[in-house]
């Protein structure tokens, strides 16, 4: 879906620098627990830009993609090694082997879940569910389980004590992030708290189970998304991708640094204050609106 601005359609330049601007915020919010998806929706529409849409979105998340393989090419490794071993030799107990299996598991419920909307919600993107105030509520909701899973997890697990199970339950969560304003890396988060997972193990496990969604989702996405040929075509959409991918490499390694000294309090209350700020301002418009 092209970038399309409320006045007609954007020159190259213009288009270059709307997908420059929607790559930083996809790098900034794919990875942190705030919703990339929510931000990609609301923030183009407050500046006057329009929805660029699910096809767009889809591809620019290819350059959040490059930027965690890159970044977890040795955890990757080891993982491929593991699963190598576990299939030669039967060592399924191994925790590389055992963290491939629930990346594996983890990954079915949300291509599930992906299939059916497409299939039985062909007008998805149009849908109620990525209204404005749907993001508004779904984000202070989501808000609110973060927050109560910092209250009550227990926080003692490690990433070698991962098991399929983890990875089934992780990605039962990952699946609510079709629904925008949940947030893939706040939904899996938020459970691997609550199952007891180290603040700075469970955002690692985010990312890596990520990996498989996301890339698929792009890569569906990608075909629609090249052939609608405005606005400069694949040119904007190549600018959105590399900056997509740098800024999600410094987002992964801030927040990784961030979590072994922190808590998750300050992304509880920037969810609060996003979702709340959205109410407010979108109520507003229809209020005055005729």
């Amino acid at each position: 879906m092209p970038i399309v601005a409320a006045a007609g359609p954007l020159s190259l330049g213009e288009a270059c620098w709307h997908a420059l601007v929607l790559g930083v915020i996809q790098g900034l919010t794919e990875f942190l627990p705030i919703s990339s998806t929510a931000h990609l929706k609301v923030i183009p529409v407050l500046l006057g830009w329009g929805d660029p849409g699910i096809p767009f979105t889809a591809v620019i998340q290819l350059g959040s993609i490059a930027a965690v393989l890159a970044y977890f090419r040795h955890d990757l490794a080891e993982v491929a090694r593991g699963v190598g071993r576990a299939c030669r030799y039967g060592q399924w107990s191994d925790p590389s082997a055992r963290l491939g299996v629930a990346i594996a598991l983890g990954t079915v419920p949300i291509l599930l879940a992906g299939f059916a909307l497409k299939t039985f919600m062909p007008a998805y993107e149009s849908s109620a569910l990525r209204s404005m105030t749907s993001i508004a509520i779904v984000s202070i909701v989501m808000a609110l389980l973060l927050a109560l899973a910092e209250l009550i997890g227990a926080r003692r697990r490690q990433i070698v004590d991962v098991t399929p199970r983890d990875g089934l339950l992780v990605g039962l969560a990952q699946a609510l992030a079709l629904v925008p304003g949940v947030s893939r890396s706040g939904s899996t988060l938020t459970a691997s708290l609550f199952d007891g997972w180290q603040r700075p193990a469970a955002a690692r496990f985010s990312f890596l189970l990520g990996i498989p969604a996301i890339t698929l989702v792009g890569l569906v996405e990608l075909k629609d998304a090249i052939a609608v040929p405005a606005n400069g075509g694949l040119i904007p959409m190549l600018v959105g991708v590399l900056s997509a991918a740098l800024v999600s490499w410094l987002a992964i390694a801030w927040l990784l640094r961030f979590l072994q000294q922190h808590s998750t309090w300050v992304f509880v209350g920037y969810r609060l204050l996003f979702g709340l700020v959205i109410l407010i301002w979108f109520r507003g418009i229809e209020a005055i609106a005729p």
